[in-house]
């Protein structure tokens, strides 16, 4: 395994809330939020996470059991989440974008003794509550501009409950720190469980030596706090090192974004392929010297090379693309400011080890894909309650990620698809990224999809689904024609078909299994 004996491994007690509080002892006066209604210095920050795990065990709730943290991104959330830590228990980050059915299973499933939830998502949760086989001790609601319901408290009388200077519980590194909901995209969710130690390792082995993080930083992250990626982007690797996080509640689009990085002039900026493409397809993209980026960041998807690229040329920055996962935290693959090689997932973050492997579990060779496994220090312990898919995961000290690559004659990776997304054509595996990545590079498509279908004699070939940028024009042929310029002549598409847009999951992840669906359905 790869050594991490240069970073310290935390000791035998170790909380990650107040490993936080006491990295920052001497920033109280240091902004440590700005959200759309203000700022929150790390030592209010500091109490506050205090008042809020005193205030829950008040309540009733203890440690080890589990809090629905189902919040917009504002300043409560941190003190949402690290107070709960703070008091050894544990938050269930969800996402803000489901069902009431959604929120009704996962209340039971992780059978949550309180729910921390903005004003606005509290009509939801109602239902969810009303749907769900378990009842919730108290509902602490984030900022409410209306009277609240019977049994409900605010936010900010909740924290008076809790004592200012109370103690953190006497956690250890490996005891149930917090969980996260896989995206669920097929079948229920399925929760994993991180440590107290898992982001510490993550903000260790990344935030530092590979984004260069510092106190000096601005940081502003598209993905919300309750993905993984967002989680570090926005909370682990700025209070790590003592930064400022801006926290935007409202949906990431190019203008929302745009507002963000000319009022608060952030110099790191997370995003995902997806909202880049419609950032610089945008009128309104400010120009060079009206922000002021050092470096930006992508994830959830391979970013194409084009991309990379036109975003490079306009702002003289590098996006430095990786991999992550919910089931490892954040990323573990990544390109390195200086060493970027658009096109790749770069090589593995130093902590991280990774292979590739066969059908048979067997090393392939160099050049061919392969199915992605990992091993480092951030891996979560297990799905809850889910035997079946643990074991699958979670092999030992590896991490079978879903994914596939390909490992390059420089030492990087080339992302391949989804495992249940590679094709097999002619008797030979096509990927569909790589499709879907030459496609984009035409100046006319802003985003392609690429799956499999039957032809008449139940072969399988590639169909793509084309968006066109706003006021551009291409037809079917002259999209084959630019694919097989650029692709050996078996992977170019079939069919082409022009969408208005493609089915994302909440993250901005292309739901390929959806137009299988379709395709399946229209048979």
């Amino acid at each position: 395994m790869t050594p991490t004996h240069a970073v310290p491994a935390p000791g035998p007690v170790f909380n990650f809330a107040q490993h936080l509080i006491e990295r920052n002892g001497r920033r109280a006066d240091k902004t440590a939020f700005i959200d759309d209604l203000g700022t929150l210095s790390y030592g209010s920050l500091a109490e506050r996470i205090r008042r809020l795990g005193s205030a829950l065990r008040a309540c009733g709730v203890h440690r080890e059991e589990r809090v629905l943290l189902l919040m917009h991104d504002c300043n409560d959330w941190p003190v949402a989440f690290l107070g709960a830590l703070h008091a050894g228990i544990v938050p269930v980050a969800v996402n803000t974008l489901l069902t009431p059915d959604d929120y009704a299973y996962m209340l039971a499933h992780s059978r949550a003794q309180a729910v921390l939830v903005s004003a606005a998502l509290l009509p939801t949760l109602q239902s969810a509550l009303a749907l769900a086989s378990h009842e919730v001790k108290s509902v602490i609601v984030s900022r409410p501009t209306a009277p609240l319901p019977e049994g409900a408290v605010e936010f900010e009388q909740f924290l008076q409950q809790g004592h200012p200077a109370a103690a953190p519980a006497a956690t250890g590194p490996d005891d149930p720190g917090f969980w996260l909901y896989s995206s669920g995209s097929t079948g229920r969710p399925k929760g994993a469980l991180h440590t107290h130690a898992n982001p510490y390792w993550t903000a260790e082995l990344y935030a530092g030596p590979v984004l260069g993080l510092t106190e000096q930083d601005i940081c502003f992250s598209a993905a919300k706090l309750f993905f993984a990626y967002g989680l570090g982007n926005a909370l682990s690797f700025p209070l790590s090192v003592g930064a400022t996080t801006v926290l935007m509640a409202e949906r990431p689009t190019p203008d929302a974004t745009f507002q963000r990085w000319v009022q608060h002039q952030p110099t790191v900026f997370f995003g995902a392929p997806t909202g880049f493409a419609g950032m610089l397809s945008s009128p309104q993209l400010p120009a060079r010297g009206q922000v002021s980026l050092r470096l930006a960041s992508s994830a959830g998807e391979a970013l194409p090379a084009d991309i990379g690229e036109r975003f490079t040329r306009h702002y003289g920055v590098e996006i430095i693309d990786g991999i992550g996962s919910t089931e490892m935290l954040h990323i573990f693959l990544s390109n390195r400011p200086g060493q970027v090689r658009y096109g790749t997932t770069g090589t593995p973050v130093p902590g991280y080890d990774i292979e590739l492997r066969d059908e048979q579990g067997g090393p392939v060779p160099e050049g061919e894909p392969g199915d992605l496994y990992i091993r480092g220090p951030s891996a979560a312990l297990m799905y809850w309650g889910n035997r079946d898919k643990s074991r699958d995961t979670f092999q030992g000290a590896w991490t079978k990620s879903g994914d596939k690559y390909v490992k390059n004659a420089d030492g990087t990776y080339t992302y391949s698809g989804r495992s249940d997304d590679m094709l097999k054509v002619s008797g030979i595996y096509v990927s569909p990224f790589e499709v879907e990545a030459t496609l984009v590079q035409h100046s006319a498509v802003l985003e392609a999809a690429v799956i499999g279908v039957a032809d008449a004699e139940g072969l399988t070939k590639t169909k793509a689904f084309v968006v066109l940028r706003p006021g551009a024009s291409a037809d079917e042929a002259e999209l084959k024609a630019f694919v097989k310029d650029r692709l050996a002549p078996y992977k170019y598409p079939r069919q082409i078909e022009f969408l208005a847009e493609l089915p994302k999951t909440a993250t901005g992840k292309i739901q390929r299994f959806k137009l299988r669906d379709r395709e399946r359905a229209a048979a």
